[in-house]
């Protein structure tokens, strides 16, 4: 099969023949219909994230169909409480069964260890034996994949192979941020304010769920960045701004997207009193020193790691009832390195998703 594959980090990507993988006793075969292309992927060919499997495939937004099934490939539906996956109690299934032609989602979280402390208190996303897609075992930069079966999510089919790549990181990842924040947006008495600091492939969905709860979206974009924040505006930002400047009113949470440390202390001012910051991203920059009194008031921040299969489960209940629409650049397989660039320089509206006709 063909495949763009990762030889050594910080070099670009380089076209392959490889042989197609096998799925193993736990895993499905998958014909790689489309793939979305994240700021992970742009860490790990950076370096900024230091341990990939080399040579690697990368891609954590696969959306394709099952062609085959391994010996041992649970094809019943999988009980998220039996997993301890649940934030909530008791979870629902995951799926109602998998079988040959169906389409399905591939997200970041490709496994756990099922059986530690984070595993068994709802946290499996904290696992220390976790293992994620396009960084420790191949992704979907390719025209095959493989997968565990149990870390698969049926796709909505009211979403296009190309629209609901996004889904799977930009929307998962997301999706998490904006329940980190709910405590501090909810039941306060007047409508409710959320920043959004970089206004990419995950804002643009952000933005819509807020928006669907009456929540005010503020957008921050790159100074200068004229494009970004008539975009944001495009999708109902009460405000779209400098990530220089202050808020026009005080915000009662903001989520960071962009990897930029520096936005800890700029949205931290934005922020009143009780209110929360959440740090979406796998990797930022260092953050500087600021003073005390910014974080005083009980003002918190906290981070976003991963993902459990409950968000995906809800999430992916949620999206096509806002409805949830993802803007997009399609890319060929061959052009993977072109989209990264593009990610890299900002230079996209959403999200960047590779196409792979079969």
């Amino acid at each position: 099969m063909n495949a763009m594959v990762l030889e050594r980090q910080q070099s670009p990507l380089m076209m392959r023949g490889v042989t197609r993988p096998a799925p193993g006793p736990d895993q499905v075969l998958i014909r790689v219909l489309a793939c979305g292309v994240c700021r992970t992927d742009l860490h790990i060919v950076d370096g900024d994230l230091t341990d990939p499997k080399l040579p690697l495939i990368l891609g954590h937004q696969i959306v394709g169909r099952i062609e085959a099934f391994g010996d041992r490939a649970d094809k019943r539906p999988t009980n998220l409480s039996e997993h301890g996956s649940g934030e909530h109690g008791s979870g629902s299934d995951l799926a109602a069964g998998l079988h040959v032609g169906d389409r399905v989602g591939v997200p970041w979280l490709g496994g756990v260890c099922g059986d530690c402390f984070y595993c068994n208190n709802g946290s499996e996303n904290l696992c220390d034996d976790a293992v994620f897609t396009g960084y420790q075992v191949d992704g979907g930069f390719a025209e095959y994949a493989v997968a565990d079966a149990r870390f698969c999510f049926p796709v909505p089919s009211t979403y296009s192979d190309v629209e609901a790549a996004p889904l799977l990181c930009a929307g998962l990842i997301g999706y998490r941020s904006l329940r980190m924040a709910e405590p501090v947006l909810t039941g306060i008495g007047r409508k409710a304010r959320l920043g959004l600091y970089g206004f990419g492939a995950a804002a643009h969905i952000v933005a819509q769920i807020a928006i669907h709860r009456d929540i005010d979206v503020f957008a921050f974009v790159s100074p200068g960045d004229r494009a970004a924040a008539d975009f944001a505006v495009s999708f109902g930002a009460a405000w779209a701004g400098p990530s220089t400047d202050q808020a026009p009113v005080e915000l009662d949470a903001a989520i960071i997207f962009a990897p930029v440390g520096s936005l800890i202390p700029a949205s931290l001012r934005s922020v009143r009193k009780g209110g929360r910051v959440v740090c979406a991203g796998i990797h930022m920059s260092d953050i500087p020193a600021f003073p005390y009194h910014l974080l005083w008031g009980e003002r918190m921040i906290c981070s976003v790691a991963n993902l459990t299969r409950r968000d995906g489960v809800e999430f992916f209940d949620v999206a096509p009832k806002v409805p949830v629409e993802t803007t997009v650049t399609e890319f060929a397989l061959e052009d993977a390195n072109h989209a990264l660039e593009k990610l890299r320089s900002g230079d996209l509206d959403g999200a960047a998703v590779l196409r792979i006709p079969e």
